[in-house]
């Protein structure tokens, strides 16, 4: 009797019958996987080489010439062949300034309002719209600038501002000049209602991430609206908010069609801002086409130090939100 329930309960095992263990088919598709993504991944920095080291190589000859002299040579004369950079730049910085200077606050309000003041049904019309100018081609903006904005602007605003600003003491000079209607403000004026979009559609977004937890405590403490963005709102999405200025004063510094209808294109250092100017988009879309030898390569360079520019403001900027993060973390 123990004999046969031990004979049953004992297991049976067969070595020989035993099937082979499984290959890992997905083994070369992961293998494949991984190295197509290094691949992409080498062929952005690839492709950043590449554009330097030809703008390098396509101004070689202003280099040679002019060496870092062509910086802050404000001289661009085709006919003797002397070429300078430090027209476009200023234009360039100037403009970018002016389009920040009225695009931040502006975006602000705007994110203020659609995420704390406006009626839940305006919202997301206003929203909607806001999207939509960011969508409307530059060129778009350059026609109307030139052909609505600026007769109105040479009529009506600009002697206001040049009879009122231009006397005040300092401040004075830089709105002085004659109302030309086009120049370095109104190129200015214009870039603004181009980036306050994306400006104004981060600070949104990133407004919308604020815990109503803490809102909700601020108000509760008797806070008005402007305490809790500016003392809960804004120091808990700073780096959102950079980002998205940073965004836009990127896309400022590269805009070239929108510029270029309004802003004169002078090759001349702009005593006020009200001067017609020049920037380095504009340059180039104005004289690449009829450029040849020491020209060309001038306006290769150009466009290599804007490329300089627009990645050193990148490089600050990730500065910037790398000590705040850092600051947070300390305070916390």
């Amino acid at each position: 009797m123990d004999q046969n329930a031990s004979a049953v309960t004992r297991p049976v095992v067969e070595t020989g019958s035993m099937p082979p263990a499984p290959k890992n088919s997905n083994s070369m598709m992961d293998a494949l996987f991984k190295n197509l993504t290094r691949t992409f991944a080498f062929f952005v920095f690839s492709l950043l080489a590449a554009i330097m080291a030809s703008l390098v190589w396509g101004s070689k000859e202003t280099l040679a010439e002019y060496g870092i002299a062509f910086l802050w040579t404000n001289e661009w004369d085709p006919v003797n062949n002397v070429y300078g950079a430090m027209v476009p730049i200023v234009g360039t910085l100037m403009t970018s300034l002016i389009a920040l200077t009225i695009a931040v606050p502006v975006s602000f309000g705007i994110a203020m309002f659609l995420t704390e003041l406006s009626p839940t049904w305006l919202r997301r019309p206003l929203g909607t719209a806001i999207e939509m100018l960011a969508a409307i081609p530059s060129i778009i903006y350059g026609m109307w600038g030139l052909f609505v904005f600026v007769p109105v602007f040479q009529k009506y605003i600009q002697p206001g501002m040049i009879s009122t600003l231009g006397s005040l003491p300092l401040i004075g000079g830089f709105f002085s000049g004659p109302p030309f209607g086009i120049g370095i403000f109104t190129a200015g004026l214009i870039l603004s209602i181009m980036i306050i979009p994306f400006i104004a559609a981060v600070m949104r977004d990133v407004f919308e991430l604020v815990p109503a937890l803490l809102k909700e405590s601020a108000y509760g403490l008797g806070s008005s609206t402007w305490e809790v963005m500016w003392k809960v709102v804004l120091p808990f999405t700073k780096s959102g908010v950079i980002g998205g200025i940073m965004l836009g004063l990127g896309r400022a510094l590269g805009e070239t069609m929108a510029v270029t209808f309004v802003i004169g294109n002078a090759f001349r250092l702009p005593d006020s801002i009200f001067a017609p100017a020049n920037s380095i988009a504009s340059a180039l879309a104005n004289e690449f086409n009829e450029a040849g030898g020491m020209q060309k390569s001038a306006l290769i360079e150009l466009g290599l130090i804007l490329f300089l520019i627009t990645t050193v403001v990148l490089a600050l900027s990730k500065v910037l939100l790398l000590r705040l993060s850092k600051t947070e973390g300390t305070k916390s």
